[in-house]
């Protein structure tokens, strides 16, 4: 993997999302090239973690996809395989870590300032009021640099 444009990938999740994906696509699809995973099936895997998982307001989906990233590049296909899982884990760990220094949270209702635990399922229409409402944008743009900058740092650890 050639080293990656952080600044240029944070830039095409924040207009993913601007466009309407959820959180978790615009993330994971401004990776899912480097990883032959076609436009389509990137969105439709991260699909369901937009909202806070289905908008659930739990992980927030910007950490999501940076943990399906992850996934991606540790490529656990053997359960079986513990000294994977634990990389892959330990990355987890410090992605979240990353993103909760950052922003004090993964926690989609905490970042939002939320007293609801769960709305109900409709997802709200994108409209200039939503986006002055939601820094969900800026978020996003913030896990896909730092997930950028993990993916970064583990290739120049193999050299």
């Amino acid at each position: 993997m050639e080293k990656i444009n952080v600044e240029e990938r944070s830039a095409r999740a924040k207009e993913l999302f601007k466009l309407g994906y959820t959180c978790c696509q615009a993330v994971v699809s401004a990776y899912s090239d480097l990883f032959d995973i076609d436009p389509t099936t990137a969105a439709v895997m991260a699909a369901p973690f937009g909202g806070g998982m289905g908008r659930l307001r739990e992980v927030c989906g910007g950490a999501s996809g940076m943990f399906m990233i992850a996934g991606m590049y540790y490529r656990l296909t053997d359960p079986t395989d513990k000294a994977t899982k634990t990389a892959l884990y330990t990355a987890v760990q410090e992605l979240a870590a990353s993103y909760r220094q950052e922003n004090g949270s993964i926690v989609c209702r905490e970042l939002l300032g939320l007293a609801v635990k769960s709305e109900a399922p409709v997802p709200e229409d994108r409209t200039p009021e939503y986006y002055k409402r939601r820094p969900c944008a800026e978020y996003v743009a913030c896990a896909a640099r730092i997930v950028g900058e993990f993916l970064n740092k583990k290739e120049e650890e193999k050299e």
